[in-house]
């Protein structure tokens, strides 16, 4: 719809009396989710440290764990490039904030002109000098309807944005980091099981292959002992290869190839993570959660752009000048009367421009619109994240406690399928499916302790944590437990 002139001429005065802006008025919207987490198993915080103030050094124990998120923050190219887009963020804010301001620049010329004489008033050729020294503006835009206010708010709002984005950029960082660090133990561990599995196999082969020989097992025996060592040695070769890939990716993460002189790790079984993660509201989660921030920032950035689109349907005053001296002789250029200057205001209003002033005010309350449906989703991400490693972080313990039951009792199955074999009362098959059974649940233990420490530090990720080294203000609380 457009609107009419006396409307644009009522909005120019009520500018001019009422901070010289058009930038609409900054509301941010509801929060389009819960408003807590207690749905998903959250306890209150309580006096607890809030999750983004906590030091990823209190959150992770393992002091290997802790040299390496130290080296990745030094040396990851992905943060790197974070803290230079904040360095151009922080030029182009100042380059847009001087137009608010003045440029005086000091000048000094001189010129020699001959002039021939059939273009002459006296008929005779002559040659003519002036010297100047002045100080100047040139087009200095009196901001009455905050155009350039407007644009030095948007790109203020886009530099702070480029903050948050860095922040952003090291919480996942962190996160990334001990997410590899532990697939790396759990991807050694395996490999370790692949390992004693197979010198089992290859002991249980070895008393099968005596047996033959002395034709007390058939070589049906002999070759389904043969085929479980081949079996053991391809699921090393696969530990193998998962093992270089996973401390490959930390390699990659970390910024350089591992030192030498790392401490020593820790088991999966003794990863002492923070387990008593203070979860808070909704709301502090779009308080702290630094893509939330940046998601806000930009919505501010577009709010602002409506401002100078809006502006520019209004007259634009721009002034020009110099003061100085001017003298035809370079010695006379600082004499009595040798002052000079020269002043130039123009104004410019627009009449006809296509619909061009139009189409950019549109088109700025569009990409508002477009940022405040992204500052949305981006809420409803950052709870989703929440909400699943809340749903998860339980039923890790309980899958764990069984997968734990299931080993020992497979351990169990083997020994007496092992007996019950050598005595001649079960077949050999039996035995092979036991050690099949062990070697399976010891497996799935070990990977749902690895997932159920990475659902851990997705939580701590997902609600802001990782940005500071060490907890910044620990309240009187309760003790905090951790997993093992």
């Amino acid at each position: 719809m457009k609107r009419p002139a006396h409307s644009l001429v009522a909005v120019a005065v009520a500018a001019l009396l009422g901070g010289c802006s058009l930038i609409p008025t900054y509301e941010r919207p509801a929060a389009p989710v819960e408003a807590d987490f207690s749905a998903h198993g959250a306890a209150p915080a309580g006096a607890q440290p809030a999750t983004a103030d906590i030091g990823w050094r209190q959150f992770f124990g393992d002091e290997r764990l802790q040299r390496l998120i130290a080296l990745s923050l030094e040396n990851n190219r992905d943060l790197r490039v974070a803290v230079l887009n904040i360095e151009a963020a922080r030029a182009q804010y100042g380059v847009t904030r001087a137009d608010q301001f003045p440029g005086v620049n000091a000048n000094a010329n001189g010129t020699r002109q001959r002039t021939p004489g059939d273009l002459s008033y006296s008929g005779r050729s002559t040659i003519g000098s002036q010297y100047q020294v002045n100080l100047g503006v040139t087009a200095f835009e009196l901001d009455l309807f905050g155009r350039v206010r407007s644009l030095s708010q948007a790109a203020l709002a886009q530099y702070l944005a480029s903050e948050e984005t860095r922040r952003s950029t090291q919480i996942s960082l962190v996160a990334q980091l001990a997410n590899a660090y532990l697939n790396e133990r759990s991807s050694d561990e395996l490999l370790a099981l692949a390992q004693r599995t197979l010198k089992t196999r290859q002991d249980s082969y070895g008393l099968i292959k005596l047996r033959y020989d002395a034709g007390a097992a058939s070589e049906l025996e002999l070759q389904q002992a043969e085929s479980l060592v081949q079996s053991a040695l391809s699921e090393q070769a696969i530990a193998e290869r998962n093992r270089a890939q996973a401390t490959n990716a930390m390699v990659l993460l970390v910024g350089q190839p591992l030192p030498a002189d790392l401490p020593a790790p820790r088991p999966l079984s003794e990863q002492a993570l923070l387990a008593d993660v203070p979860v808070g509201l909704s709301s502090d989660l779009i308080e702290r959660r630094p893509d939330i921030r940046s998601a806000e920032q930009q919505r501010r950035s577009t709010n602002a752009s409506i401002g100078a689109a809006r502006a520019a349907f209004f007259p634009r005053i721009s002034l020009t000048g110099a003061f100085g001296t001017a003298s035809s002789q370079l010695s006379g250029l600082f004499d009595s009367g040798s002052l000079a200057w020269s002043f130039a205001p123009q104004i410019s209003l627009p009449i006809f421009d296509g619909g061009r002033n139009r189409a950019n005010l549109d088109l700025a309350e569009v990409r508002k619109n477009v940022a405040v449906a992204q500052y949305e989703k981006t809420i409803q991400t950052a709870f989703r994240e929440v909400a699943d490693a809340l749903d998860a972080k339980g039923t890790y313990d309980r899958q764990i406690q069984s997968q734990q039951t299931l080993v020992d009792a497979s351990r169990r199955s083997l020994e007496l399928s092992d007996m019950r074999y050598r005595n001649g009362v079960d077949s050999y098959l039996q035995l092979l499916d036991s050690q099949r059974a062990l070697f399976t649940a010891e497996q799935s233990l070990l990977q749902a302790r690895t997932q159920r420490l990475n659902n851990l530090v997705g939580l701590y990720k997902s609600l802001g944590g990782g940005w500071e080294e060490n907890t910044v203000a620990a309240k009187a609380a309760a003790p905090t437990s951790t997993v093992q």
